[in-house]
């Protein structure tokens, strides 16, 4: 397995554990976007990013829910608010703006706010000379279809000009490995079991694992054949190689190691 793992990329969650940066050197990026989610995972992630913001109308949705557990706004300040901002409520807007949060309109219809965010995101990278952040996205595999495919989508493509970029929402940690070989570290604390390996936007790839209750041993996976959904780790490491790029996903634990329900 030693051979296996220096030619693998090497893929933890630690900005689940509430407090990654005592115990990792990597900087984190958490984008909030347009669909709900719980305040203990917004804490967590929170606490683990160096900078955060909104895409849009997911000002609305941090604001309500930082009222709704009786936050203070003010404790919880996005870095920037960007989008063609046709979503955040003027309330939201104006509470912001009072606060010194920058909301920027970007009005370009051939880009997504989610998109438009990392843009701004990769920008500041470039501006201030610091490493590249591995992004956090708050949400976008909920709610409308055509929103979760296109997250998908975005992934897929981002893959090829970012390192790491994780979706997160209150059900899931989700993301893409590209084609070769991946270490995958498993936190039982915050993780659940349950897992998938998803061919999104191929037409197949061939998939070896280990670390599975139903490994695969050179597997050809597509959505016209297999698809290996409700599997299970059995690990505390899952290694996989896959021909072509593949969604990763994994179910997280009902409540936090500190035993609130998450």
């Amino acid at each position: 397995m030693s051979s296996v793992q220096t030619a693998a990329t090497s893929w933890s969650t630690t900005f689940l554990s509430g407090n990654p940066r005592s115990q990792s050197r990597q900087e984190y990026a958490l984008i909030v976007l347009n669909q709900p989610f719980e305040f203990s995972l917004l804490r967590r992630l929170w606490s683990a990013c160096s900078i955060k913001c909104c895409a849009d109308g997911g000002a609305n949705r941090l604001y309500d829910t930082l009222l709704a557990k009786h936050q203070q706004v003010k404790h919880y300040l996005p870095a920037f608010i960007k989008g063609d901002l046709d979503s955040i409520r003027s309330d939201v807007r104006t509470e912001y703006a009072n606060l010194g949060v920058s909301c920027i309109e970007d009005r370009d219809q051939y880009s997504t706010d989610l998109m438009k965010c990392v843009s701004e995101i990769e920008t500041r990278e470039a501006s201030d000379h610091v490493k590249v952040y591995d992004i956090v996205l708050l949400g976008g595999l909920s709610g409308r279809l055509d929103q979760t495919v296109h997250t998908l989508s975005y992934l897929h493509k981002l893959r090829k000009t970012r390192p790491r970029t994780f979706v997160v929402t209150d059900d899931n940690v989700g993301w893409v490995l590209d084609s070769g070989e991946h270490i995958i570290r498993i936190d039982n604390s915050v993780m659940a079991s349950n897992c998938g390996l998803l061919p999104v936007g191929v037409q197949s790839t061939v998939l070896s694992t280990t670390g599975l209750r139903w490994n695969l041993n050179e597997a050809t996976s597509s959505f016209d054949g297999m698809v290996s959904t409700s599997n299970a780790t059995e690990s505390a490491e899952v290694w996989i190689k896959t021909s072509e790029p593949i969604w990763w996903c994994i179910e997280l634990q009902r409540s936090w190691p500190d035993g609130r329900p998450c």
